[in-house]
């Protein structure tokens, strides 16, 4: 039963948010106020309509302060736009899947899916607690059937387009434990649950996703998010890395027909090729060495793949005993295997160039092969050589490309290996193919049957989902658990009624959240993954909030996915998200949170103690929201004040024996109230600066307050009025009480927003900030609207300003009422 606080007298100085907040979250989580509504089923025409996500959570079992602060950035957002008067679609869901539940089942005896139900249970109280408002009638848990089966049936649709495919890759394996690890479980090279054993590097049949298919629109639609972060789309770009550059063919010496391809960006230094150098998983390797050196090589590889993020490997490698012959010069070269060339760049073999290549150099210098510069750049080559030189330059010792500025050279000499038959020009990317496969329970079962006969058969649209086993018994060791469970491995093949066996992978958990966004749409459809009209008025995602560790993986799986939907016929869309925003990690004592070093911040305990809306409220003030910041527990102590000074200024009543007014305080407080109410909206709007804006909210009640009883009873109510309107977005518990208990109609959540009065709004005197070059190096205040000509007249004035423009031309560069920049010129 919902039970609000007393209206009694004795409350009015007795701000206390644990007498409120929970009646208010009860009656939230049972009317579900802030669903979103289809249009038709409203009975009006549909409004603009606003999509606001954060990136759904793994089901932990507790809600940290990381999670906090972005939901309390969406939660901002979808409540200030539902009162602009959109439709607005808030969801929320669990990325359910993942080996933690795994583990965890097997730690305590029970199933994953126990486990993370559970969890589920206990954070959706919490974020409910925290008054987020989202529309619960669209949750989604991805470990449960309604949700896997149409990761099974995406996957069959990939897999009839080509789009998924199966193939040998490399895995870590623990013979002690007799199973797969993921790499994290193989930190350091060793297992994670046996420190002494050394991890191996095993070659099994993997599933995959043909991501590479689709590296060229990924890269080019890049330039079509101008409301993603730059540096999101510099990683991403990064991570396709692009490389245009040619494949050439190096003859076997001792086997003429055989040829090793190499990829090279540099095909201009050709002539200074020293060697071929393979990577370990070449596979022409194993025609050229015996059993024991192929062990040597995946050795190089094992050692290589558990360096810790970042660490750049001790360039290892040994020579087969084999030559190549360099087509542009019949020049015989050793054919070596090194640690660093990558089976999944180019096409896994390099021509090795010491002079105009560092790793090159290091690797040849070590081994003792021979250094030759075949370009040298403006000013002459370094004597000695002591590093590559990578510049470009003119070519020298290179036949009759010599003389030829090197640019030139690489169109030339592509060309010239195109009409020989030996190369042709290309362009390599370093993105590579999705690999989906997990040896692991807890995950989406890939829809596979394997028959003797008609062998890999996908499973019937009308067998979805292929269902996780109720029984199994997870140990952690041996093969997957799902292979060992004769009766889920066991089945008919679809094709020829023979006996099969079912496919005992489970897919990665980024294929359940490389969707998610579109089942919000329509979520208990049970007849496809998504309903087409749904996606037509929602999609795409207007605003997607996360984490920065998700630039790469999740967000270019989301944008392969959508592309291969679209071409699929299930979409029209080419992009799932048009803005994105990366907010800043919560760190403690300078370190970020974790409970090995003790520095985790409970946000139940602060609820508990200050109050939901204080504690989502001080990580909106702390800092600007993309910024990292340091917790300071007397910050939300602050907040907390803040709110009882706003609690006490709308529940005490204006003084009878209040002196007469002279209308100044009216005015000023309306002024200060209106060009609040102006700063918050644009900034909702724009740049988000909800620290700046709160500091606003700040500033109008200690206006309030100074004005105090000298203001008149209607323009008191006005700025009353327009302090909790503002204010709500950011502390809901508390407007919603202080609507309720001032007798204004419905809740303050779904009232319209207001609109500030230009006139009360403007500013009469601004800041103006001056730099010189780009570098703050004054600030003026004037009259707000100062013309361009006189701004830069009062700033060419100052002293400080004058000093350092002195003696050179300047061009100044204004934006009205914000800035002015001088900026050196040419005479």
């Amino acid at each position: 039963m919902i039970e609000f606080m007393s209206d009694a007298a004795d409350v009015i100085d007795n701000y206390d948010p644990a007498a409120f907040e929970p009646a208010w979250a009860e009656r939230w989580a049972e009317r579900n106020p802030f669903a979103a509504v289809d249009p038709a089923a409203r009975g009006a025409a549909a409004r603009p309509k606003y999509y606001v996500l954060e990136m759904l959570p793994y089901p932990s079992g507790a809600l940290h302060m990381g999670h906090v602060r972005n939901y309390a950035i969406g939660d901002a957002l979808a409540r200030f736009f539902w009162m602009r008067g959109f439709d607005v679609l808030h969801p929320m869901g669990w990325d359910a899947f993942g080996l933690p539940a795994e583990n965890a089942a097997i730690k305590n005896h029970t199933h994953p899916r126990t486990w993370t139900l559970a969890n589920i249970a206990r954070m959706k109280r919490q974020a409910q607690r925290c008054g987020f408002a989202y529309d619960w009638s669209r949750e989604i848990t991805t470990c449960l059937p309604e949700y896997y089966r149409w990761n099974q049936w995406i996957f069959l649709r990939l897999y009839e387009r080509g789009l998924a495919y199966r193939k040998k890759g490399v895995v870590n394996w623990c013979p002690k434990c007799a199973t797969v690890l993921a790499n994290e479980q193989a930190s350091g090279g060793v297992c994670w649950r046996h420190e002494d054993t050394p991890v191996e590097q095993r070659e099994l049949n993997q599933w995959y996703f043909r991501i590479t298919a689709y590296a060229e629109e990924l890269l080019r639609d890049l330039d079509r998010l101008p409301e993603w972060p730059e540096r999101v789309r510099t990683m991403q770009r990064n991570w396709i890395g692009r490389s245009p550059g040619a494949e050439v063919d190096f003859a076997m010496a001792d086997r003429p027909r055989t040829a090793i391809r190499v990829f090279t960006t540099r095909i201009d230094t050709i002539f200074g090729a020293s060697a071929l150098l393979l990577a370990p998983e070449h596979p022409l390797l194993p025609e050229l060495v015996d059993a024991d050196t192929l062990s040597r090589a995946r050795e190089l590889r094992a050692r290589q793949a558990h360096l810790e993020p970042g660490k750049e490997p001790e360039k290892e490698g040994f020579f087969t005993g084999h030559y190549a012959v360099n087509p542009f010069n019949d020049e015989k070269l050793p054919v070596w295997v090194a640690n660093f060339v990558l089976m999944g760049y180019g096409t896994g073999a390099v021509m090795a160039v010491p002079a105009h290549d560092q790793r090159d150099f290091d690797f040849c210098s070590k081994y003792g092969l021979g250094i030759r510069p075949v370009v040298e750049p403006p000013g002459g080559l370094p004597q000695p050589l002591t590093a590559a030189v990578e510049a470009d330059g003119v070519m020298c010792a290179s036949g009759v490309y010599s003389g030829l500025d090197n640019r030139t050279a690489i169109a030339r000499m592509t060309a010239d290996a195109e009409a020989s038959g030996c190369g042709k020009g290309t362009v390599s990317y370093r993105l590579q193919d999705w690999g989906i496969s997990r040896q692991r329970f807890w995950g989406t079962p890939i829809p596979i049957i394997y028959c003797a006969v008609c062998g890999a058969v996908p499973v019937p649209d009308d067998q979805l989902p292929v269902l996780l086993p109720e029984d199994v018994q997870l140990t952690g060791q041996g093969e997957s658990p799902l292979a060992a469970d004769a009766a889920f491995s066991r089945a008919v093949c679809p094709r020829c009624g023979g006996e099969g066996r079912r496919e005992s992978d489970t897919m990665d958990t980024f294929v359940d959240s490389s969707w998610y966004f579109y089942r919000y749409t329509s979520p208990h459809d049970s007849e496809r993954p998504f309903d087409a009209a749904s996606i037509q008025r929602w999609l795409p995602v207007d605003q997607y909030i996360g984490g920065i560790e998700h630039a790469i993986l999740h967000l270019i799986y989301t944008r392969f996915v959508t592309k291969a939907m679209r071409d699929l016929g299930l979409t029209t869309l080419d992009e799932p998200v048009t803005r994105l925003f990366t907010q800043g990690m919560i760190t403690r004592h300078g370190a970020k949170m974790s409970k090995s070093k003790g520095n985790v911040v409970d946000p139940a305990e602060l609820i508990a103690r200050f109050g939901a809306d204080a504690t989502r409220m001080y990580v909106l003030f702390a800092a600007p929201p993309e910024k990292d910041f340091d917790w300071n527990d007397q910050g939300v102590e602050g907040i907390h004040r803040f709110l009882a000074r706003v609690w006490r200024w709308v529940l005490r009543p204006r003084s009878s024996a209040a002196a007469p007014a002279s209308g100044a305080e009216d005015t000023a407080c309306l002024r200060k109230a209106h060009q609040t109410l102006r700063h918050i909206t644009i900034d909702f709007q724009g740049r988000w600066h909800f620290n700046t804006s709160i500091a606003g909210l700040m500033e109008l009640v200690n206006a309030l307050y100074a004005a105090g009883d000298a203001l008149t009873a209607e323009p008191r109510a006005e700025c009353t009025r327009l302090l909790l309107l503002t204010l709500a977005p950011l502390a809901p518990f508390i407007c919603h009480e202080l609507w309720r208990r001032t007798g204004q109609p419905g809740e303050i959540g779904l009232t319209p927003w207001p609109e500030f009065d230009p006139e009360l709004a403007r500013e009469e005197s601004v800041e103006i900030v001056v730099q010189v070059g780009g570098k703050l190096r004054a600030r003026l205040t004037v009259a707000a609207g100062t013309a361009t000509g006189a701004l830069e007249a009062l700033a060419r004035a100052d002293g400080k300003i004058a000093t350092l423009i002195a003696g050179r031309p300047h061009r100044a560069v204004v934006v009205p009422n914000r800035l002015i920049n001088f900026v050196p010129t040419h005479s």
